[in-house]
């Protein structure tokens, strides 16, 4: 099976080509905008006619894209979201090869949820914000295309490659530079936000499993499970062996102990940490997965403290 992959250098994107390359059955082709892509293209300035006559050249049978931009204002989201995707719709359109295509779509789609729901394919879309909107445009562009395609909404990945500046990777970050400092208490804030975690790893299955269905349309990847932010930070210091105190600075009185100890010494305070989510969300939100299960026979594998601990890996390395 010949695949073409765009976006293969993204925090997605490269745990998707490790998938596949271990796949003997596919023989990869990288598209993007980086030097060591196997072509150099990109969606958001390309023209259809381009990429199509690069399409019916290499003739895939699946088109994998997993490129995209989380930050920025809405211009730029919406060239590298929305635009982009418009420009391979039109070019599998037009193109002679007639591939598959796996859009890589978030659960920021969605927008804001009930606590304690989980949120199926079937809900309304109401994105919170310009990064959810242009992903959403993105989707209903795959959609209305008539293309042989499916969406996986992933909610939000952690592990190895977890961006510096995302939630989780800033967390580790201001975790590393306490220990360093020798510092017996870091005081957070936004930790009371709860989001359902997915592992890049299971999330590059996912993409694999959907490469090989039938299955169309929108498929929701995640844990199914909702984790309050806090409790992350709580796994994140056992793992790192902080022993010291995490205050919340947003939620109930009393400091969230680390898991080896107390605080130490009586350091001057510091300026809290803040962990916001830009994604639009609110305070909760959790994945059904059902359809992961039914359709594409995936569950997720890789448990949160396992994506915590590679995450810590990583921002230890910079002690």
């Amino acid at each position: 099976m010949r695949v073409l992959l765009i976006g293969a250098n993204g925090y997605l994107g490269r745990f998707v080509a490790e998938r596949l390359l271990a796949d003997p059955a596919v023989q990869l082709t990288a598209l993007g905008r980086g030097d060591d892509a196997d072509v150099r293209f990109d969606l958001a300035t390309g023209s259809p006619g381009a990429l199509t006559r690069f399409l019916d050249a290499v003739h895939p049978g699946v088109v994998i894209n997993c490129a995209g931009a989380t930050r920025g204002g809405a211009r730029e989201l919406t060239r590298h979201n929305t635009v982009a995707v418009a420009t391979v719709c039109e070019a599998l359109r037009r193109s002679g090869c007639g591939a598959r295509l796996v859009q890589i779509g978030c659960g920021a789609e969605y927008g804001p949820s009930q606590p304690g729901s989980s949120t199926a394919e079937d809900a309304v879309p109401r994105p919170g914000g310009p990064y959810g909107v242009s992903k959403l445009a993105a989707t209903e562009l795959v959609l209305g295309s008539g293309l042989d395609a499916v969406v996986l909404r992933v909610f939000s990945p952690a592990g190895p490659g977890t961006p510096a500046g995302s939630p989780l990777g800033r967390l580790a970050e201001a975790m590393r530079r306490a220990m360093q400092a020798g510092d017996g208490e870091l005081k957070l804030a936004g930790l009371g936000i709860q989001r359902d975690f997915v592992d890049v790893r299971d999330v590059a299955r996912a993409v694999h499993a959907a490469s090989l269905s039938a299955a169309q349309g929108v498929i929701n990847i995640g844990s199914g499970r909702a984790v309050r932010l806090r409790d992350a930070a709580g796994l994140l210091a056992r793992v790192a062996g902080y022993g010291g105190a995490l205050h919340e600075l947003d939620g109930p009185p009393g400091p969230l102990r680390g898991a080896l100890g107390h605080p130490r010494g009586e350091a001057e305070p510091t300026a809290p940490a803040a962990f916001p989510y830009p994604d639009g969300c609110g305070s909760w939100q959790q994945a059904d997965v059902r359809t992961a299960r039914d359709r594409l026979g995936w569950r997720p594998r890789i448990n949160l403290e396992e994506s915590l601990a590679d995450i810590w890996m990583e921002a230890a390395c910079r002690i």
